[in-house]
């Protein structure tokens, strides 16, 4: 009887720590969480470009060096080789875009998805002209996106910010390691709720690369040279933080479907007029404001028949870049941290890389 007992009792004993293992794994944020209390991995994906702007292949964990707040950090994860990316399209369907505009867009796109990106790459497509919209949500499948693509119709104004405002949300919740949203407009955003100020604060909250394509027909033709006209409306700075969730500046913001579904409630905040966009030209600087921070670029193009080279460029370098990872320990005090990937030995090599993040 003893035996029994001994045998009942330790039985009794490995289920309920069987159970609490299964609570742990089920709810990392209680017990399980208090281990890696302070500990927190930052990720930064890095294109490096020698003086032609031809990328530098072939370098290792031991050639980078990257500062957190100008401390040099150790790095715990990297990588080299082509890995998979959760790549969002943003496609400009505003009034100025003509229906000549438009099948050049579609085919670059269709191009892109189908020729120069990886089977594994998943998507997700969205359009915006007086807001935005999903019209086709993660995928692999490539015949659902060009269905998508094929929907996008042109009308109103150009509400380009508020489109990545509510992409990033979305972008962030990729499967792969590697995230980004590309931008495709032909103009200056007009019809927006969010500044630039804000979608700029709430990009340094996310490790989502963005990068843009401006296609404007006022570029020179040495292309060296671009004329552009002050932003139609002013950018109108408002506290933060970020609080996430398809929120910015604590105000929701819909991401539509093309059945009126919201992915993201609430159409609070402010409105400006919706007008046509036809004689909005393209703002590089403000396009820049939006990716540069996170280690991706805007490209300005001169005409729709450059924008299959354009999104090849880009393809080619999502496809090539380097991932480095290190450990950051302390406080989420919600402060700015900026970080800086050198490579070492002096090399005169030119670096893209997010600029920071904010520990909140």
């Amino acid at each position: 009887m003893r035996t029994l007992l001994r045998l009942v009792v330790a039985a009794a004993i490995a289920a309920a720590a069987g159970v609490s293992i299964a609570a742990q794994a089920q709810n990392p944020d209680q017990q399980g969480f208090r281990f890696k209390s302070g500990v927190e991995l930052v990720n930064v994906t890095a294109t490096v470009s020698d003086d032609t702007g031809r990328f530098v292949p072939g370098l290792t964990k031991d050639d980078f060096v990257v500062y957190d707040n100008d401390a040099p950090q150790d790095i715990t994860q990297f990588s080299n080789e082509r890995v998979p990316v959760s790549l969002g399209i943003l496609l400009d369907v505003s009034g100025s875009m003509t229906p000549d505009k438009m099948s050049s867009a579609r085919a670059a796109i269709t191009r892109m998805i189908d020729q120069l990106l990886g089977p594994d790459d998943e998507l997700f497509f969205g359009t915006f002209s007086d807001r935005p919209h999903i019209l086709q949500e993660w995928t692999t499948d490539r015949t659902a996106i060009r269905r998508a693509v094929s929907r996008a119709e042109a009308f109103g104004g150009t509400a380009l910010y508020d489109a990545v405002a509510d992409a990033l949300p979305i972008a962030a919740s990729g499967k792969h390691q590697k995230k980004a949203i590309l931008v495709i407009s032909d103009g200056n955003d007009n019809n927006s709720r969010i500044s630039v100020s804000e979608l700029r604060q709430a990009i340094r909250e996310s490790e989502v690369l963005v990068y843009a394509l401006g296609v404007d027909g006022s570029v020179s033709p040495d292309r060296n040279r671009i004329i552009t006209r002050p932003p139609s409306r002013p950018p109108i700075p408002i506290p933060f933080p970020f609080p996430g969730g398809g929120r910015i500046g604590g105000r929701p913001f819909p991401f539509e479907t093309p059945g009126g579904g919201q992915i993201f409630g609430g159409t609070g905040g402010r409105r400006y007029p919706s007008r046509t966009s036809i004689d909005e030209r393209v703002n590089p600087d403000a396009l820049r404001q939006i990716t540069d921070d996170t280690g991706g670029r805007t490209e300005i193009v001169r005409g729709f028949d450059d924008l299959d080279s354009a999104t090849s460029r880009i393809a080619d370098e999502l496809s090539k870049q380097y991932y480095l990872g290190y450990a950051r320990t302390g406080d989420r005090d919600g402060t700015w941290h900026s970080i800086r990937v050198e490579v070492k030995g002096g090399r005169r090599y030119t670096i893209r890389a997010r600029r920071g993040y904010v520990a909140s």
